[in-house]
């Protein structure tokens, strides 16, 4: 938790979300990503300075069961001095003890946002869905909790001006930005309404920004100009060492064998890689997410 310190800006992590998105198609399937289609609603984890503070954070935690649908799972919330935002323990269940930051008993409209990261671990505990390292393992949470509709509260819960500073999680805002924007490009859901940091509205952009950008990338039609002509000059020198590997060139061509070639490049929606004969245009369906691309190789 970034309190009143300087807070990390850019992508710095974009490859560990991408793989992250990807892991979670994965182990989930199209179909039960599909279930989270409707994210935490505001009002089901606002929180108010006249709650009480145990019983509203027990509450808070209890929709956020629901909304990941853990239906035997219990949390037991607690406060304490600590460096970061939140802790949760995590065992066999179904009773869970997560401590927060003694910050949120004064700043209660961001609870829910600290346990929408902790509750995500115990969900993903019992998925057995982990990245090797604390720094990864933390990353593939806070894109989960994002995907899955709950982390735009961590994006909301970002603030910043020139005497202090808040960010919960380890995305960087504009990270978060990225991922709710490549959520809202599949559920047609937009989560800048929810907003009630001024600085969550700037990330989020920027993040679309990216996002639609993957959607605009060689062999796909929607790709521009220069990026049409590139990939025309890499396919003509077809495959060999540096093809396919220049700043923000993401395909690569290979044989397939029969003296023709294939190139492969990441699905703009779950970043699976596909791979295609290149033979002009091509109508690809990603396995994994079912996205219906249009190329042309």
């Amino acid at each position: 938790m970034a309190n009143d310190g300087p807070v990390q800006h850019g992508y710095p992590h974009l490859e560990t979300v991408r793989a992250a998105i990807t892991a979670l198609y994965k182990r989930l399937s199209y179909d039960t990503v599909q279930t989270f289609a409707t994210s935490v609603a505001p009002v089901d984890v606002a929180f108010c300075d006249t709650d009480d503070l145990y019983l509203g954070a027990q509450r808070v935690a209890r929709e956020l069961v629901r909304h990941y649908r853990l239906p035997d799972a219990r949390f037991v919330v607690s406060f304490r001095e600590m460096t970061h935002a939140a802790n949760v323990e995590l065992t066999a269940g179904p009773e869970y003890f997560v401590e927060l930051n003694d910050r949120f008993r004064t700043h209660r409209r961001d609870i829910g946002a600290a346990l929408a990261h902790e509750v995500m671990h115990v969900y993903l505990h019992r998925l057995d869905l982990s990245f090797p390292g604390v720094r990864e393992n933390e990353i593939l949470t806070d894109t989960a909790t994002t995907y899955l509709g709950a982390g735009w509260l961590l994006l909301d819960a970002y603030r910043e001006d020139a005497a202090s500073s808040q960010k919960l999680g380890y995305l960087t805002p504009e990270e978060f930005g990225y991922v709710l924007a490549k959520r809202s490009l599949v559920f047609g859901e937009d989560p800048s309404v929810w907003f009630t940091s001024p600085q969550a509205y700037t990330a989020y952009g920027k993040g679309l920004a990216l996002a639609r950008e993957d959607e605009q990338q060689p062999p796909l039609t929607a790709a521009g100009w220069a990026g049409r002509r590139r990939y025309a000059r890499d396919r003509r020198h077809g495959p060999g060492p540096g093809q396919g590997q220049g700043p923000g060139t993401r395909y690569a061509f290979t044989p397939d064998g029969t003296g023709s070639l294939r190139v492969s490049f990441p699905c703009p929606t779950c970043h699976q890689r596909i791979r295609v004969p290149v033979r002009g245009r091509v109508r690809a369906r990603c396995a994994l997410c079912r996205t219906v691309l249009e190329c042309d190789t």
